[in-house]
């Protein structure tokens, strides 16, 4: 009897610790951003990055006076070609996500480093913005000398391909023909008895 009400009591904590949690978090924002990068090498061996970032508000209110800063591209290592590396907004729903997208291009060659975007938001009960960070990028190696690929020589496939389909189908025929089947195994052990 003493077993059950421990297990009982038990039971009837981490509930209250669960709806507890829930009511706390219930009417509060969370905002979280996504940075993205990634790298396109143009025909004239200049190398641009593509440059997105998604701002998701998973909580349960809106946010208000959002605004995105990203200062991780120094201007001595890259253009800014399209889009702004800043962007403001004037709300973001609950549920709601924003993206923004700009593009860059490399000067310089070498490992780059990007920090997280920095995100300042205005919440109704709070007198103070709020930020939050976004992810940081993948190191990028920008201007990189890329090996070329190696690829399938279909002039090869062309030559010997019929060849090898032949040599393939004898022998799968000869596989067939050594491996015992399961039925005469059967009709082996039914004459014996």
């Amino acid at each position: 009897m003493a077993k059950l009400m421990e297990n009982l009591l038990v039971k009837a904590i981490f509930a209250l610790f669960f709806i507890s949690a829930a009511t706390a978090v219930g009417d509060s924002p969370f905002i979280i951003a996504h940075k993205k990068a990634s790298l396109t090498r143009l025909k004239s061996g200049a190398e641009r990055v593509s440059v997105s970032i998604d701002i998701y508000n998973q909580g349960f209110s809106t946010v208000y006076d959002v605004s995105l800063v990203d200062h991780s591209w120094p201007q001595d290592a890259f253009d800014v070609v399209s889009g702004n590396i800043s962007q403001s907004w004037e709300k973001l729903d609950a549920g709601g996500v924003i993206s923004h997208s700009f593009e860059l291009e490399a000067k310089r060659q070498g490992m780059f480093y990007g920090a997280p975007a920095v995100i300042t938001f205005r919440i109704p009960t709070k007198a103070a913005p709020q930020e939050a960070y976004s992810t940081s990028v993948l190191p990028l190696d920008i201007l990189a000398e890329v090996p070329p690929e190696k690829k399938l020589d279909w002039r090869l496939l062309a030559k010997y391909g019929s060849q090898i389909s032949v040599i393939s189908i004898v022998a799968l025929f000869i596989y067939l023909m050594v491996t015992p089947s399961k039925s005469s195994g059967v009709k082996a052990s039914k004459k014996k008895r």
